[in-house]
């Protein structure tokens, strides 16, 4: 025991008198030039270097610098200010680290990017690593490593009266333009040890944000990689956004599990912005909106699995209810539901006019030759598996107003199908399969719609801004293409379909004004000044599509007193018209339902042109070789049916006629400039 004793005594006295005689100043040069070898880095220790062993093991130095390589802008990679270290020496014997402080002042770390790609940190202890370079193949036969189970932490007990970090980081890549910084990097624990909550005191300034981050953690526990360890956190940002974060992390070494509730409080993404000197990427089209955002999730997960659970988004008067879940990452297995009461779309886009203000002021640029694309990888959708669901209650969008949105859609080995799609919209419903088949190089699709008593009118006014055609639709479509570039997709469009509209009107086209007056009524206005228009009982529209090109056999049009048919193509690839109406006066009321055959003067009319730009025009060959011919040769078969219409009289309703056929045909004379 005496010597025992002695010994320890000896030891003591060893640990209080060495430093006082031994200067570690004098060992500067020789560690500057161990860490510039290991390094690879000019390194140096302006300030004095301390170093005490008992009662407490510590060291302390100031203005360390680890500089840059040539060729960066930074004097320094890394430069700290001033290091302390105080470590209780005797209970590390019995693995108990109590440690009275540890403080790190001063720290400024510049990362780098050159203009030619280069990084100031990529050589730093050693050659660079080139990222491009393949991973080595696994030996045939190889399992995966499995998860390295922890040890433990190789103490007993922990206990740090003071830890404290402050600095600022530096981000500067020369080849974007960017220049990045957090300053006033401050970060304090408090408590720290294993068996007690840690306090956790973050804050920092990012480009003149101030963010915070305090709350705390743990315990830890003895093995905090094998334990759960509790989170409670505050996140606040310019003193708008203010994010919670509770839950626990568990096993972070072999589960690695997380079970989370995120709890983001209603802020102003609009204002946050404005506080920072910053604008919204896009002009919207009401400035009111981005006022009020707030979110709520569960967010689980470990490393097979990840999923969002009765998660809550707010944006401003929409409510978004959600939930999703991935797992099977090397093959994608996804599910979702989401469910949106209302939202107006139209409010978040820019205001109207603005793009057409940008169009004007782009000059015109020639087209290029098309450049062969570059072939779409699909393997990741067909390894795929998806199910979700979507269901909106009131949408607004270009101005069209759709209610009761429903949407499954599912993929499964390259084929993924939205069925059905229904919707609600203009006292009307609208349903619709979809299926995208990606097994093959180029993706084959194919769409069926079914329209039931739909209002065109109201939704081509909100959808398009005119008044085109009015009236209820109903109708099927079914189409099918094959592509991913727009030309293709047009190029190899096919299928056809029916629309019928009833007891509505074409606007913008007056066709029996255009046999009245051949001369001044292909034109867009009356004198009047009202929009021509032509009512109508029934417009049945059959269209066939082959290769880009819609064809429709016969268009027709039923009215009183007018059968119109309209024949032609539409070349949806080169955009381009070729059309002929065939109108016909008839001594005829009826309009839908009226199957017998009708004679009366024609008057075609050729539409020819562009989408953008048709033109029409009077077939007059045909109308003299049609329509006059054929009502000459019906009076002389029955003369009673050419005097009846060429008199006034009346109708087979009992409803007097308004105008003779001589005076019809005095009309259209007068369009040929004859006179009476």
């Amino acid at each position: 025991l005496f010597v025992g004793g002695g010994l320890v005594v000896l030891v003591i006295l060893a640990l209080i008198i060495v430093p006082m005689f031994v200067s570690i100043d004098d060992y500067k040069p020789m560690i500057e030039k161990k860490v510039s070898e290991a390094t690879g880095r000019p390194f140096r220790l302006a300030g004095d270097l301390d170093l005490s062993l008992f009662p407490w093991a510590g060291f302390a130095f100031s203005e360390l610098h680890l500089g840059n390589p040539p060729g960066f802008e930074q004097e320094d990679f890394v430069y700290v200010k001033s290091f302390d270290v105080r470590v209780k020496l005797l209970p590390l014997i019995s693995r108990d680290v109590q440690v009275k402080r540890f403080v790190l002042e001063g720290v400024q770390i510049n990362l780098e990017k050159a203009g030619d790609g280069r990084t100031n940190w990529e050589d730093l202890g050693g050659p660079a690593v080139d990222v491009a370079e393949e991973p080595p193949e696994e030996a045939p036969g190889r399992q995966p490593a499995a998860p390295v189970e922890s040890a433990g932490l190789p103490v007993e007990a922990l206990a740090v009266q003071e830890f404290s970090v402050s600095g600022a980081v530096l981000w500067i890549d020369h080849a974007a333009g960017l220049r990045k910084e957090i300053s006033d990097l401050s970060l304090e624990l408090k408590n720290l040890s294993l068996d007690r909550p840690i306090g956790l005191d973050f804050s920092a300034s990012l480009d003149g944000l101030p963010i915070t981050l305090e709350g705390d953690m743990g315990p830890l526990g003895k093995d905090p990689m094998t334990s759960s360890i509790p989170l409670d956190l505050r996140l606040a940002a310019a003193g708008r956004l203010n994010l919670n974060i509770k839950g626990l992390i568990e096993a972070p070494a072999t589960k690695r599990r997380f079970d989370v509730e995120l709890r983001m409080e209603p802020f102003s993404p609009r204002g946050l912005l404005a506080q920072v000197g910053r604008k919204l990427p896009l002009e919207t089209a009401d400035p009111e909106v981005l006022e009020h955002v707030s979110l709520d999730v569960k967010v689980e997960g470990d490393p097979d699995t990840f999923s969002l659970k009765d998660g809550l988004l707010k944006l401003d008067d929409s409510n978004l209810t959600f939930s999703a879940r991935a797992r099977d990452f090397s093959r994608p297995d996804l599910t979702f539901a989401l469910e949106l009461d209302r939202i107006d779309l139209d409010r978040y886009l820019p205001p109207k006019g603005q793009d057409e203000d940008v169009k004007e002021k782009e000059a015109p640029k020639p087209k290029k030759p098309a450049e062969k694309a570059e072939p779409v990888d699909y393997e990741p959708l067909r390894r795929l598996l998806l199910d979700g669901s979507i269901r909106v209650g009131d949408l607004k969008a270009q101005g069209l107003q759709v209610e009761d949105i429903v949407l499954n859609v599912n993929a499964k080995d390259g084929i993924i199908r939205t069925e059905p799609l229904s919707a609600a919209l203009y006292q009307g419903t609208i349903e619709s399969d979809a299926v995208v088949d990606v097994r093959g190089n180029a993706p084959k699709s194919r769409m069926s719609a079914r329209i039931n008593t739909i209002q065109a009118g109201p939704l081509v006014r909100d959808l398009a801004g005119k008044d085109v055609i009015e009236g209820s639709v109903q109708g099927n479509v079914q189409i099918s293409t094959l592509g991913d570039q727009p030309e293709n997709i047009k190029k190899n469009l096919n299928g056809g379909g029916e629309l019928l509209f009833r007891d509505g009107a074409v606007v913008g086209i007056d066709i029996p004004g255009m046999v009245r007056n051949v001369k001044s009524a292909f034109t867009t206005t009356k004198p009047s000044g009202e929009r021509p228009r032509t009512d109508f009982s029934e417009l049945s529209a059959p269209f066939s599509i082959r290769n880009g090109v819609a064809e429709t056999p016969g268009t027709e049009l039923k009215s009183p007193l007018i059968r119109v048919i309209a024949t032609g193509t539409a070349d949806l690839v080169n955009e381009v018209l070729d059309l002929r109406v065939d109108p016909k006066l008839v001594a005829s009321l009826k309009g839908q339902d009226d199957t017998e055959e009708r004679r009366g003067i024609r008057v075609p009319i050729l539409v020819t042109g562009t989408f953008a730009e048709p033109k029409f025009r009077p077939d007059l060959k045909g109308m003299i070789e049609g329509g006059l011919k054929e009502t000459l040769e019906e009076g002389v078969r029955d003369p009673s049916k050419l005097k009846d219409m060429l008199e006034p009289g009346t109708g087979e309703d009992g409803e007097e006629k308004s105008q003779s056929l001589e005076d019809k045909g005095k009309d259209l004379l007068k369009g040929f400039g004859i006179g009476q």
